[in-house]
């Protein structure tokens, strides 16, 4: 495997929503590159980049891979990622490696939403981006449509290099601007016969070559000088004002191609190499400490770790880009998670499926190495002389989260197996949850937690199903009561007595202390779940002794994790101990712990009680012809509308939204507006529910204690 020096290495993201034929375009270059003889195709299961057994059977991409291309002496390292928004978690270490995309772009339907909410993430990342107008030979391929959707959600920065001749079924050939060229390209596709531009479309040529012109000319004083003396810019001034206005995000190059039959992907590539930087010269990386890192082969090696996989009869895999120096096998490297050293063995290039074993990686390339100990994706590995932290990828808020339901004896097994797909996928979140009694997987949408059923039924033999999750209710009360409860026990010898007075009233911040009662000692819990229980001593002449004050505080809190109204924790109360009785033997710890929690109990339940649920904000993202639709359903849900916007050529919609509503609402989603929807939601606060809810929900706590 040749060994390629920084500035000659190009790394660049395939992006685009799903269908808009990322992997066809992906295998199509393969092919031009000589990396492969023969294109594969996606419905045949056949092509380099959906390799694995899922990705065939659902004839689209599923995980991230990563193929790279020789390209007139340079090395195009092109990262596959899946256009399906549950499957967002593998497209966003990419873009963090990268800082390079090509915009997919389907012609029959141009910018759609799963594109769009990638674009939101590329300019989080600060990347430079190219956008490529894919099956313009579609029949119903209109290139006008989608260049024109593209300007009104990117803005004026999108810039014509090329438009075709002609779309649909006829196509095949391309005028570009830039070189004032027209390519048409034989019926099966490949080179193309560089030709004049027909008179037919040279009027419209000349002026979409002015608007280049003076696109890059703006963003540059030096060519804006050449341009006023010149009146034009030739090709290699065009080149370097493209490097510098994509850097600067200023201009996004709009290219023609047909990646099922072959026609414009060269083209493409040619400027990939051209105005593309290099990872030397494009946009540094952030240090965990917010500064800058400027990618060099002259600085002692470093790697940042992205991608984290296991394969059967492999092991532990780990991709990583060389973020500087020169990597070499046998090198020990420093990780500053696990304050270990490391030792390089082999290494190798991904190339999809396969790995090729090469000498040495230099600065920016992407390698790809086997079982390095207790390393995983987000790490930094480095050199001891040098010690840096790179700033670790954030991965997107799930969007659904199901109970996972196991055979019995094999909990075991499957708790190790979802942790270890935990590490391989960071987006997805494997909760043990205590308070909820499940196991609870969360993602990014149904077809995300799928992903993961079939790997542990397929990989692991491990079989599980999805149930619903139970809802994390509050509870907490409204007015104020007293309430009392005497705890007596005798059973042949020493006996059990304790009697606990308590008020109990609602808590809220900046509240005076109890006006009626001596307070003698007053402690504030700030509770793990959200809230606060204060604890008041109002115990005057020694009815009972302060040696039982923590056994009395035990029993509210105990009550308060396993609330009385719904067995769901409770929140915001003040409990004052303003009376009680104790005995010289019966009484001890236990006994007041008792008379503590079923005083609470009881007066909780006279105190006005109320069960909160969880409310979260949803933002939809979605056409403005399902805006109707997709309004009356989160009324439908409980939701409150709280804002409405437009997003260039979509809308988006803040809702108000109970989680006990929100079950499968992705897959919902998706039904409603035949994917062309996507939603984010993060939590908000808690808020009362309906009388009808409160009073299902204890009849169901009520049924269950008496199960028990």
């Amino acid at each position: 495997m040749n060994v390629y020096k920084t500035d000659k290495i190009r790394n660049v993201v395939l992006l685009g929503h799903s269908g808009s034929g990322k992997t066809t375009l992906a295998e199509t270059m393969a092919f031009e590159a000589g990396t492969i003889k023969r294109r594969g195709s996606v419905a045949a299961g056949s092509t380099m980049s959906d390799y694995h057994p899922m990705e065939k059977e659902k004839e689209k991409s599923v995980f991230t891979t990563v193929l790279n291309l020789d390209w007139r002496g340079h090395k195009i390292n092109l990262i596959d990622t899946p256009g399906t928004a549950d499957f967002i978690g593998e497209v966003v270490a990419p873009l963090r490696i990268s800082r390079n995309n090509i915009f997919v772009i389907n012609a029959e339907h141009g910018v759609e939403v799963g594109t769009d909410q990638l674009w939101k993430y590329a300019r989080d990342f600060g990347t430079t981006s190219m956008i490529v107008i894919n099956k313009l030979d579609h029949p119903n391929a209109n290139f006008e449509k989608a260049l024109e959707s593209c300007k009104e959600r990117f803005g004026r920065s999108v810039v014509t290099i090329q438009f075709p001749y002609e779309t649909g079924e006829g196509f095949n050939a391309i005028i570009d601007v830039m070189k004032m060229t027209m390519y048409e390209f034989p019926e099966e596709g490949g080179k193309p016969e560089k030709l004049p531009i027909p008179e037919s479309m040279k009027a419209r040529a000349d002026l979409l070559h002015n608007e280049l012109v003076e696109a890059i000319a703006e963003n540059d004083e030096l060519l804006m000088d050449l341009y006023f003396e010149k009146g034009t810019l030739d090709e290699e001034e065009l080149i370097d004002g493209f490097r510098k206005s994509m850097r600067a995000g200023t201009i996004h190059p709009v290219f023609c191609v047909s990646s099922e039959r072959n026609m414009g992907t060269g083209r493409v590539m040619g400027f990939i190499d051209a105005a593309v930087e290099s990872p030397q010269d494009g946009v540094p990386s952030t240090l965990e400490d917010g500064s800058e890192f400027v990618i060099s082969p002259d600085k002692p090696a470093s790697v940042f770790i992205f991608k984290h996989t296991n394969e059967e009869h492999v092991g532990d895999l780990v991709y990583f880009k060389v973020t500087s120096g020169i990597l070499k096998q046998g090198m020990d490297l420093y990780n500053e998670r696990t304050n270990n050293t490391v030792r390089l063995g082999t290494l190798f290039v991904p190339q999809c499926g396969k790995r090729l074993e090469v000498a040495e990686l230099h600065a920016g390339d992407i390698g790809v190495a086997v079982k390095l100990k207790d390393c995983t994706t987000n790490d930094t590995l480095c050199d001891k002389s040098s010690l840096v932290s790179f700033r670790k990828v954030t991965y997107p808020e799930p969007t659904i989260s199901l109970a996972v339901l196991i055979d019995s004896g094999s909990e075991e097994k499957v708790g190790m197996a979802l942790n270890q797909l935990q590490r391989e996928d960071p987006a997805l979140l494997v909760d043990h949850n205590a308070e909820l009694k499940q196991l609870i997987l969360s993602g990014q949408g149904e077809e995300h937690l799928n992903k993961v059923k079939h790997v542990l039924e397929n990989q692991y033999k491990l079989h599980i199903e999805f149930g619903e999750t139970r809802i994390p209710y509050r509870e907490t009360i409204s007015k104020a009561v007293k309430t009392h409860y005497r705890h007596k026990k005798q059973s042949g010898g020493a006996g059990q007595f304790a009697d606990v007075h308590l008020y109990i009233e609602p808590w809220s911040e900046g509240m005076a202390d109890p006006p009626d009662l001596n307070v003698r000692g007053r402690d504030e819990y700030p509770l793990e779940w959200g809230g606060k229980l204060v604890f008041y001593n109002c115990i005057v002449g020694g009815v009972i002794d302060n040696r039982f004050m923590p056994a009395i505080l035990k029993g509210v809190m105990d009550k308060m994790e396993n609330g009385p109204l719904s067995g769901c924790r409770a929140r915001d109360v003040r409990v004052s101990v303003y009376d009680g009785a104790m005995h010289s033997v019966d009484s001890n710890e236990a006994a007041f712990k008792t008379a503590g929690m079923m005083a609470f109990k009881k007066g909780f339940m006279e105190a006005g009680p109320k069960l909160l649920e969880p409310i979260y904000e949803v933002d939809v993202l979605v056409p403005a012809e399902f805006m109707g639709e997709i309004m009356t359903d989160l009324s439908g849900r409980r939701g409150q509308i709280v804002g409405m916007d437009s997003e260039g050529s979509l809308q988006k919609v803040t809702a108000r939204v109970p989680l006990a509503e929100l079950g499968r609402y992705t897959t919902h989603l998706k039904s409603m507006t035949q994917g062309r929807a996507s939603h984010t939601r993060r939590f908000a606060d808690y808020a009362q529910v309906p009388r009808d809810i409160q009073e299902r929900v204890m009849k169901e706590n009520a049924e269950k204690e008496d199960e028990d």
